[in-house]
């Protein structure tokens, strides 16, 4: 790119995003009550202690074979539990699951389906895992189509690893947390696939039992203002201007739907925190609380983003990250003990044309050595 194109593309893009007007919340859907962005919707974190621990659970997975008609991914779900800054290590259930998971079509009803069988790594893991009737699709379901093109398998192979993050809550409520407890989910708590509102409707009823509070936070977010703006862009901005300083929590919107019963906010959990967070709590729980419980909730998670390397955003959730991560090098070792036991059975000849057909690097990076 020359230097008088990048000047043409930047002066166009300085021309296009409003910068002065920041609209309001802005869903799409009238099942979403959105409040204005006012000076008044900032409310400051208070320090404020209290006896309330907070798990963390987040999930990884990779592809460590697949083609058109296969997927086969390593997937892994881990969860930790802190009391403020301190980790709580009495913990009966094990921090981390791993599981295989095959996905592979079939045609019937006249349609494509992908269906998903799960391998436990230790046979302990099972019980914790979703069942694999949840994991069958239509490749023409619009919860896992992209745009009007069929689903694409590794799309789907997905779901079981987001399955299991609500299966292996459930059991984290279940098991290590106790009344006026809070979970935090990597991620929205909306519902977005076929079955998978089984899962979180078990994980809220077991929640809704023992007191235990279901709430999400995102690393990302693609909401937006009615002028176009990123809402959480928007949201800081709005604090800027008005010098609001320190540690606060701002109420956007309310998702009254099934699959998405959650009261939206955005946070800045760090008065040096550069970045500020879309965190959700599910909304029945929230409007039986006082401001008083809701603030105790932003204080022990705000206790616990104080990590000098990503201030503002919760240690649990930078360990449960580093823990459920699968990286290149382990399917790299997966995937050479996967093709060798292809090459072992003389099934090359079934398996390489359908490798062939989606990538030719997974078959030269093995012959490559």
């Amino acid at each position: 790119m020359s230097v008088e194109v990048a000047k043409k593309v930047i002066e166009n893009l300085d021309e296009k995003i409003e910068e002065e007007n920041l609209g309001v919340p802005f869903f799409g859907d009238p099942r979403y009550i959105v409040y204005p962005l006012t000076r008044d919707g900032f409310v400051p974190i208070p320090e404020r202690e209290n006896n309330r621990k907070i798990a963390f659970v987040d999930g990884g997975n990779q592809e460590i074979l697949g083609a058109p008609n296969f997927s086969i991914q390593l997937n892994r779900v881990y969860y930790n539990v802190f009391k403020g800054r301190k980790r709580i290590l009495e913990c009966s259930l094990p921090n981390k699951i791993e599981f295989f998971s095959v996905t592979h079509s079939s045609f019937r009803n006249n349609d494509i389906f992908y269906d998903t069988l799960l391998f436990p790594v230790k046979e302990e893991f099972g019980k914790i895992l979703p069942d694999e009737r949840d994991l069958s699709f239509s490749s023409a379901d619009r919860t896992v189509t992209v745009g009007t093109m069929r689903a694409d398998i590794s799309r789907v192979a997905s779901i079981a690893r987001r399955f299991a993050e609500w299966a292996y809550a459930y059991y984290v409520v279940e098991n290590e947390l106790s009344r006026g407890d809070v979970i935090v989910l990597d991620g929205s708590l909306q519902t977005a696939f076929k079955n998978e509102s089984n899962y979180s409707s078990k994980l809220y009823e077991a929640a809704n039992q023992k007191g235990v509070i279901i709430t999400g936070l995102s690393k990302t977010s693609h909401l937006f203002t009615t002028t176009g703006l990123p809402l959480l862009g928007a949201v800081r901005k709005l604090a800027d201007a008005y010098n609001v300083q320190g540690k606060w929590y701002y109420k956007v919107a309310e998702g009254t739907s099934s699959d998405h019963n959650a009261v939206i906010f955005v946070t800045k959990l760090n008065q040096r925190a550069e970045y500020v967070f879309r965190y959700e709590v599910y909304r029945k729980q929230l409007l039986e609380m006082s401001k008083e419980e809701v603030d105790e909730i932003f204080a022990q998670l705000a206790e616990n983003s104080q990590d000098m390397c990503f201030p503002g955003y919760p240690y649990g959730l930078i360990d449960a990250d580093r823990f459920a991560r699968v990286r290149e090098s382990e399917v790299a070792n997966f995937q050479v003990l996967l093709l060798s036991e292809i090459s072992k059975r003389g099934k090359w000849k079934k398996f390489a044309p359908h490798i062939r057909a989606s990538d030719a690097h997974t078959l030269l990076n093995f012959l490559g050595g």
